[in-house]
């Protein structure tokens, strides 16, 4: 499903990502884990679009679509999705809206008439009941004095609605407590099919004890230096970095 090959990234005069190798198929979840600095958010928005970064070389395909041709909205509607870290606020367009909005433009991308409103309304309510969403909160203001939780929470309605082919969860456990860390993890494990796939990127091995990965890839100084089943983040949890750094320098 998507592929990475030897993929360098800049950000002005700065190498981040120094020949990232991956490949993620359908059906399979990957955690990126790393010290701070590896590289894992800059590829996370490097395969979303995001335009602040230079590709030097390598390349990134989705299903066999070249995505550097593709703008960031283009990627969205061939089926990337990406959960940020810090979701933005959004005054007077309320959850329930903005997903409408994000659902027919992508129909409308692909060639597709808007979807009924009978049809979106019984999705948002089988969505909303699998997330333990209270109806109330889709008629707010998107992010608008939201919790870290309640934020994290309806990234996670947005994907379910959506049904992306790549999700990219970006650090979607920082700030949550463990009440709020399970429902989000419970709705990430529901949304899980065959014909999906999901990248977790994470510090820390909690999140894994929820979301359970099928690959680990330890990311470092821009490289993917290791990768192994989900033991590794349990390794990585016990001895921390440290040992990764001594494997590479050796």
């Amino acid at each position: 499903m998507l592929e990475i090959k030897n993929l360098h990234a800049r950000i002005e005069d700065k190498e981040i990502l120094k020949g990232i190798n991956l490949e993620v198929k359908a059906g399979e979840v990957h955690a990126i884990m790393g010290p701070n600095g590896a590289g894992k958010s800059t590829l996370s928005s490097v395969i979303a679009g995001k335009e602040d970064y230079e590709i030097s070389k390598g390349g990134i395909s989705l299903s066999g679509e070249d995505l550097l041709e593709l703008d960031p909205t283009e990627r969205a509607h061939k089926g990337v999705f990406m959960s940020f870290q810090y979701p933005v606020e959004i005054p007077g367009v309320s959850v329930t809206n903005f997903i409408k909005t994000a659902i027919n433009e992508t129909r409308k991308a692909n060639g597709l008439e808007n979807m009924p409103a009978k049809e979106m309304l019984q999705k948002i309510r089988e969505k909303s009941t699998l997330l333990e969403i209270d109806r109330k909160f889709l008629s707010r203001s998107l992010n608008e004095g939201f919790s870290g939780g309640e934020k994290k929470r309806n990234e996670i309605f947005q994907m379910a609605m959506l049904e992306p082919k790549l999700a990219i969860l970006d650090e979607t456990d920082s700030g949550l407590d463990i009440d709020a860390l399970r429902i989000v993890s419970n709705g990430v494990n529901k949304l899980k099919s065959k014909d999906n796939a999901v990248i977790v990127i994470t510090h820390y091995q909690r999140l894994l004890d929820y979301i359970k990965p099928d690959f680990v890839h330890v990311l470092f100084d821009g490289k993917i230096v290791k990768t192994g089943d989900a033991s590794l983040a349990l390794e990585l949890e016990e001895k921390g970095y440290d040992w990764i750094k001594e494997e590479v320098n050796a």
